[in-house]
C-alpha cells in the first residue's frame, strides 16, 4: 500500500527526468524549471519524513526508497552541472566530495543494516543537507537568477560549504561504523 510519505518519496526520483531534460533547453526559463523542480523535491525530503512520522506511516520501503531518493537527486543533479560545464576547475572537487561521501554512507549503512546496527543521522549532517540542497539549487538557477542575488557565486560558496561538513559527516560516520567491523573478515 502506497502512504502519502512514499509517494512524496517516490515524486522526488520522477522529477530527475524533466530536471535533466531542462538542461537540454537552451532558454533562461529551463534553468528556473530545473530549479524549481529541484526545489519541489527537495523540499518533499522533509515533508515525507515529517509525515511518515507524524501519522505513524513508518514502513520498510520507505526507508529503502528515502536515502536512494535523496543520493539520485543530489547526484543527478551535480552530474548535469559539472556534464554542462556549469561547475569547472576545482569546483568540480566539491561536487565529487559530496558524491564520494553519498556512496560512502549507503554502502556503510548498507553494510552496518546487515548486522543489525542503526546509524542515526547527526544534526550535523541535517545541516549539511540542507546547505547541500541551497547550494545546488541556486547553481541549478544560474544566470536565470536575478543578479542582486548572484546565484552561481553563492551557490559555488555554499557547495564548497557543504563539501567541507561532507568531509566531517562522512568521516564521523565512517569513524563510528568502523567501531562494528570486524578486522578479521574480508570479503
Amino acid at each position: 500500500m502506497l502512504t502519502l510519505p512514499n509517494i512524496l518519496t517516490l515524486s522526488r526520483i520522477l522529477v530527475i527526468p524533466p530536471m535533466v531534460a531542462a538542461f537540454y533547453l537552451d532558454k533562461d526559463w529551463a534553468n528556473i524549471i530545473a530549479c524549481v523542480l529541484f526545489v519541489g523535491a527537495s523540499l518533499t525530503d522533509f515533508l515525507d519524513g515529517y509525515f511518515a512520522r507524524s501519522w505513524s506511516q513508518q514502513s520498510d520501503i520507505g526507508r529503502f526508497l528515502d536515502p536512494v531518493a535523496d543520493k539520485l537527486l543530489v547526484a543527478a543533479a551535480i552530474l548535469m552541472l559539472v556534464g554542462f560545464e556549469r561547475l569547472t576547475g576545482l569546483q568540480v572537487l566539491a561536487a565529487l566530495v559530496i558524491l564520494c561521501r553519498e556512496i560512502l554512507v549507503s554502502g556503510l549503512r548498507e553494510f552496518l543494516a546487515e548486522i543489525r546496527v542503526g546509524v542515526p543521522v547527526s544534526r550535523l549532517a541535517k545541516w549539511k543537507t540542507g546547505i547541500q540542497m541551497t547550494a545546488i539549487a541556486l547553481l541549478l538557477l544560474g544566470e536565470s537568477g536575478p543578479r542582486w542575488l548572484e546565484p552561481e557565486a553563492i551557490g559555488v560558496w555554499l557547495l564548497w560549504l557543504a563539501a567541507g561538513l561532507t568531509l566531517i559527516t562522512g568521516y564521523d560516520y565512517l569513524r563510528d561504523g568502523l567501531k562494528h567491523m570486524s578486522t578479521t573478515s574480508v570479503s
